[in-house]
């Protein structure tokens, strides 16, 4: 079991920005909603906010901030959106820079920072309803793929969706359906259900982003929209420069999951 499992998420991110915690955060202050980050100068803000509008289930965004600040006030106020998540990845020109614990160094005042919604926050919602959650059970981060699925372009944005998969008993899927489309704000029902090849993924042993996790008989690979997304529409368009989220490293806000129930 995740020992930050129970943890308020004040208490969590405190532990992340002191260097504490570096790791994925599944199953991490279970009730809580997570959430994936994209960081922007001010002059791609409005494209990428209109991409975000035409692809809601990928890009649910839950706060934008103001430019330059690095404080957030609504997902989750007094956080420090360059410390408080494990691990951030650095963009030049659509090319990945490199990985850190921070990114205060990098910070300019021209950044605006996207808070979208994020999957993790609806596994506990899963294991609460009795279905197994592969990656928290074993302790890893969810398999992530790149698909052949266009997102809606707008403006400089456009590229392939990026999937999350949890193997799902058959006897289930209905459940775990009717689970997170009750969460739309954290990418909702499934995008996809059985056969990978019918999105582009080639090799569910091989995912692109996260660890694999085995899919045993009679149980169905069911695929949700991932806030990697953008990370997909970054190498893709390439942007000067872009700050994200490590995938499965993500920002614990103070929102429960009850508040993002339809």
């Amino acid at each position: 079991m995740n020992k930050y499992k129970d943890m308020n998420p004040k208490e969590v991110r405190s532990l992340i920005r002191s260097g504490e915690i570096n790791g994925q955060t599944s199953g991490m202050c279970a009730g809580y909603a997570q959430a994936n980050l994209v960081v922007l100068p001010r002059e791609y803000a409005y494209d990428f906010l209109l991409f975000c509008q035409r692809n809601p289930q990928s890009c649910p965004l839950l706060e934008v901030s103001d430019a330059g600040s690095r404080l957030l006030t609504e997902t989750a106020p007094g956080a420090d959106i360059a410390t408080d998540i494990p691990s951030y990845r650095v963009w030049k020109k659509g090319e990945l820079s490199g990985e850190y614990t921070a990114v205060s160094s990098f910070w300019r005042e021209d950044l605006v920072s996207f808070i979208i919604g994020c999957s993790f926050s609806f596994e506990s919602e899963l294991i609460d309803a009795g279905i197994d959650v592969r990656n928290i059970s074993m302790n890893c981060n969810v398999p992530m793929y790149m698909t052949d699925i266009d997102c809606h372009p707008a403006g400089l944005f456009s590229g392939k969706m990026v999937v999350s998969m949890r193997p799902i008993p058959y006897n289930r899927v209905a459940d775990a359906v009717k689970v997170t489309a009750r969460m739309p704000r954290v990418h909702g029902a499934p995008i996809h259900i059985g056969d990978p090849g019918l999105i582009g993924i080639r090799n569910l042993s091989e995912p692109d982003f996260g660890d694999a996790v085995p899919v045993y008989d009679g149980e169905v690979p069911v695929f949700w929209c991932c806030g990697v997304t953008p990370q997909s529409v970054v190498m893709n368009v390439k942007p000067s420069f872009c700050i994200t989220h490590s995938p499965g490293h993500m920002l614990i806000t103070d929102i429960p999951n009850a508040v993002l129930k339809l």
